[in-house]
Parts: C-alpha cells; sequence; structure tokens
C-alpha cells in the first residue's frame, strides 16, 4: 500500500504560480517504478486528467488546457512529483490530487481508472 501526501495548494492570484508536491510512503517512487498523475476536480465537474509522467520522468502527458503553462516533473531520490503551475487561470481552481501505479511501459497514464492510489489532495484558489 502507497500512501501518497499532495502538499503546495493555496490562494493565487491569476497570473501567478503555485508548485504542488506529491512525496510517497515508504520511499516507494525511490524503490519501485511508479507512474504518476496529477488530477484535478472542480466543484460539480468530473475529476480529470491535468499531467502524468512516466517512472522515470521519460514521457508526459498533458491536458490541453494546461500546456505551456504546467509542467511535471519528479526526483525519485527524493520521493517526490511536482506539478509546477505558471499563468494560472481562474479556472484552474480546483482540489487537485496525485495519483499512482507501478508502471506498466513507458506510457505516461492519463485515465482515472489506471491509477490505483490517490492522495487526499490539496485545494488550488485562482482569483481574478
Amino acid at each position: 500500500q502507497v500512501q501518497l501526501v499532495e502538499s503546495g495548494g493555496g490562494l493565487v492570484q491569476a497570473g501567478g504560480s503555485l508548485r504542488l508536491s506529491c512525496a510517497a510512503s515508504a520511499r516507494a517512487f525511490l524503490n519501485y517504478a511508479y507512474a504518476v498523475g496529477w488530477f484535478r476536480q472542480a466543484p460539480g465537474k468530473e475529476r480529470e486528467a491535468v499531467a502524468a509522467i512516466t517512472y522515470n520522468g521519460g514521457n508526459t502527458y498533458y491536458t490541453d488546457s494546461v500546456k505551456g503553462r504546467f509542467t511535471i516533473s519528479r526526483d525519485n531520490a527524493k520521493n517526490t512529483v511536482w506539478l509546477q503551475m505558471n499563468s494560472l487561470k481562474p479556472e484552474d481552481t480546483a482540489v487537485y490530487y496525485c495519483a499512482a501505479r507501478r508502471a506498466i511501459g513507458n506510457t505516461a497514464l492519463s485515465e482515472k481508472r489506471e491509477y490505483d492510489y490517490w492522495g487526499q489532495g490539496t485545494q488550488v484558489t485562482v482569483s481574478s
């Protein structure tokens, strides 16, 4: 069982930046190959994939609305995956979740059903 803990959320004005972190328990990212994704869920909307990264960082995925603004990265030695969010917009407001699963191949996974472990989420609020 892997526990994921997100941090870094908060309130920011439009155009600002935040960096979210996802840390895994028991050095999971260091000791095993885990694919990781960031998802978000706004009130009244379904949870959607924002970005994903393969276990070795070799491949990434971004949903169209964040391309050029968000960057996903990881350092397995630090057991952490980050989501750097720049040029934030009010429509980015949501609870952001980190998800992980043991890697299958080297494809960044963008479907909720593909992930086995989820964090509790961190709130990101972008004011206009």
